[in-house]
């Protein structure tokens, strides 16, 4: 299905994630606890260990050719970037923007060092290109991000 075929809702991911967050307590629970530096260090890297399990199950997906499974961990994957996004306060529709807009105005090109077997263009950030600035949209971010604690990283939360 594409977006001529009849029927086809293009739906707004991040505004979905935001009603989802709502609905399910995530906006509440992360509002009670997001003074806790600690657990939201550890909070943000659940959700990027969540891609992380989602992109091998991708993968396996793939290698099993099951293209039900690679779709479903493509938008679980979605799901879970967006919602970081959301959930941290960060505009992801303004985020998209501004890195769709600086990749847009590069060009088409070869990028020397790196092969390409499928003969599609590369894209080459041209000479004055400026890259996204996200200065302002970073919501709250530096709550989960700021200094490190003492943590391991573990997929098993």
């Amino acid at each position: 299905m594409n977006s001529s075929d009849k029927g086809y809702d293009m739906s707004d991911w991040a505004n979905d994630i935001y009603m989802m967050h709502n609905k399910f307590g995530v906006k509440e629970w992360f509002e009670k606890n997001k003074g806790d530096k600690d657990l939201m260090r550890k909070y943000i890297m659940f959700r990027m260990l969540m891609i992380g399990e989602e992109y091998q199950e991708t993968l396996s997906a793939i290698n099993n050719s099951d293209a039900e499974e690679v779709v479903d961990g493509l938008i679980d994957m979605c799901v879970f970037a967006i919602g970081t996004l959301d959930v941290m306060g960060v505009d992801a529709n303004q985020a998209w923007n501004r890195v769709y807009n600086a990749n847009v105005a590069k060009n088409v090109g070869v990028k020397e060092g790196r092969p390409n077997k499928f003969g599609l263009p590369d894209l080459i950030k041209p000479e004055g290109w400026v890259a996204p600035d996200h200065t302002g949209n970073h919501g709250d971010l530096d709550l989960a991000i700021g200094t490190p604690p003492e943590i391991v990283v573990n997929s098993t939360w």
